[in-house]
C-alpha cells in the first residue's frame, strides 16, 4: 500500500491537484485500501493543527497585511532609499536593503515580492532601469523574508519535529544578514558597471532624520518582534498578537491611513491564506504519519547510510535533493513531508537540527524565484510587465550569491546553531 500511497501523490501533483489535497487524497486510499477507520484519518488531521505556536502564522500574515495597509511599506522603502538613494543603482540596493526589514515583520517571500515590488519595480523602471533587472532584484531579495525572523517556513519546521522555533528564529538572522548584503553587493556591480542612476544629490542629514522619524514606527515594529523573541520575553505567537495590536495602533492613530474597510480587507486576505497553510499542515500531518508507521523515514536514513557516512557527502545529497524539490514544489508542502524524514538521518551523523532546519529552509525558498514554481519570480514579472526569460537571465548573480550563502550555512554551523546557543543556551 505504500506504493499506491506515492503513485497516487504523484498522479495527483501531475493533473494539477494543489499539494494539500495530494496529500489528502493520496493518504486517504492508503487508508481505505488497509482497512483502517477514517476516525483516525481525522484525529491525525487534527492533531497536526492542535499546536499553540501554530496561532503564530495567522499572527504574522495579518501583521504583514497591516503593514502594506496602513502605509508602513512605503515609509520603510523611503527611508532606506534616503541613506541609499545617493550610490549608484540606489534604488535597487533600497530594494534590498526594504526586504530585509519587511523580513522581520510578514516571515513570508510572496508577501515580500507583492508589497516592495509593487512600489519599486514601476519606481526602478521610471528612472531607467531595465525592467528585467528591477523584477530580478525584487524577486530574489524577497528570498530573505523567510530566513530572517519570523519565518513561516521555519515555524512548520520546527512545529513538526519539536525543535525550538525561538532558535530556529536566532539562527536564521545572520544568513539573512549575509544574504542581503551580498545581494547589495551584486546590485551595486551591476548597476555600476551599466551605469544605472542615482539621485542628484546625497541627502541631507535634516532629510534623513525626517524620514527617519516619518519612519520610525515602522522601524520600531521590526525591532518590537525581533527584541522580544529573542529576550525570551514572549514566545513567537505571542509577539505575532503584539505586532498585530501594533500594526493597527500604528495604522488607525499615527500614519492615519489604516481604515475600517482595509482592515477588513487585510482580515479577509489573513483568513485565506491562513486556511490554505491550515489544510496543508493537516494534510501534511496524515501523510507523516503514514510515513512514520510504514517507516520510510528509518528506511531513507539506512539508504543513505549504506551509500556514505560522511557528514559533509550527505549534507551535499541533501542540498542537490532540496534545490531539485524546491524547483517544483512549494516550500511549505516540502518542508512537512521532507523535514521529518531528512532530519533522523542528519542528527545520526552528528549534524545540529537547529543548523539543518535552516538550511533546509534556505534550500527550499530560493525554489521561490526559480521556474517552473517560482512564485515570487511569476509575481515580480507579472508587476514589472516584461517577459520571464530576461527575468531569469537576471537572476543569475543573485542566485550565486544567495548560494555561496547556503554553503557556509551547510558546512559552518556557528552561523547558525552556534549564534542561537550562544544567544539563546543549549539544550
Amino acid at each position: 500500500m505504500v506504493a499506491l500511497l506515492f503513485i497516487s501523490f504523484i498522479v495527483c501533483l501531475a493533473l494539477g491537484v494543489p499539494v494539500a489535497f495530494s496529500l489528502g487524497i493520496s493518504s486517504l486510499l492508503y487508508f481505505i485500501g488497509n482497512n483502517m477507520s477514517l476516525y483516525m484519518f481525522a484525529q491525525r488531521f487534527f492533531a497536526g493543527l492542535n499546536s499553540f505556536t501554530l496561532l503564530c502564522i495567522p499572527g504574522f500574515v495579518f501583521a504583514g497585511a497591516l503593514m502594506n495597509q496602513g502605509g508602513i511599506t512605503e515609509r520603510l522603502i523611503g527611508f532606506c532609499n534616503k541613506i541609499v538613494g545617493h550610490i549608484t543603482g540606489g534604488l535597487s540596493i533600497a530594494n534590498v536593503a526594504a526586504s530585509m526589514l519587511f523580513a522581520g515583520i510578514s516571515g513570508t517571500a510572496l508577501a515580500d515580492t507583492v508589497s516592495v515590488g509593487g512600489v519599486l519595480i514601476p519606481a526602478m523602471k521610471k528612472e531607467g532601469y531595465d525592467a528585467d533587472f528591477s523584477c530580478a532584484v525584487t524577486a530574489a531579495s524577497s528570498c530573505i523574508g523567510p530566513i530572517i525572523p519570523p519565518s513561516v517556513p521555519m515555524i512548520m519546521a520546527a512545529t513538526m519535529t519539536g525543535l525550538s522555533v525561538s532558535k530556529m528564529f536566532v539562527a536564521g538572522m545572520i544568513p539573512g544578514i549575509l544574504m542581503g548584503g551580498g545581494m547589495i553587493f551584486v546590485s551595486w556591480y551591476i548597476s555600476k558597471k551599466r551605469h544605472y542612476p542615482k539621485a542628484e544629490r546625497r541627502a541631507t542629514l535634516r532629510e534623513i532624520l525626517s524620514s527617519a522619524k516619518e519612519s520610525f514606527f515602522a522601524i520600531l515594529m521590526t525591532l518590537i518582534i525581533l527584541s522580544s523573541i529573542i529576550g525570551g520575553i514572549v514566545t513567537p505567537t505571542e509577539a505575532s498578537i503584539l505586532a498585530v495590536v501594533y500594526g493597527i495602533l500604528v495604522g488607525f492613530f499615527i500614519y492615519k491611513e489604516l481604515t475600517f474597510k482595509r482592515l477588513l480587507d487585510c482580515m479577509k486576505s489573513t483568513v485565506t491564506s491562513s486556511a490554505a497553510i491550515m489544510v496543508l499542515v493537516g494534510m501534511a500531518n496524515v501523510f507523516a504519519y503514514i510515513l512514520t508507521k510504514e517507516q520510510i523515514p528509518q528506511m531513507v536514513a539506512d539508504g543513505m547510510l549504506a551509500l556514505t557516512q560522511n557528514k559533509y557527502i550527505i549534507l551535499i545529497l541533501i542540498n542537490l535533493l532540496l534545490i531539485f524539490v524546491g524547483m517544483f514544489m512549494e516550500t511549505i508542502a516540502a518542508i512537512l513531508i521532507l523535514f521529518p524524514v531528512l532530519l533522523g538521518l542528519v542528527t545520526q551523523v552528528g549534524v545540529h537540527p537547529i543548523q539543518f532546519g535552516v538550511m533546509c529552509v534556505l534550500n527550499l525558498v530560493l525554489g521561490l524565484c526559480t521556474p517552473p514554481v517560482g512564485v515570487c519570480l511569476f509575481a515580480a514579472t507579472n508587476i514589472g510587465e516584461t517577459k520571464l526569460t530576461g527575468v531569469i537571465k537576471e537572476l543569475v548573480p543573485y542566485l550565486i550569491s544567495n548560494f555561496a550563502v547556503l554553503i557556509l550555512v551547510t558546512f559552518v554551523p556557528f552561523l547558525t546553531a552556534g549564534i542561537a546557543e550562544m544567544i539563546l543556551g543549549a539544550g
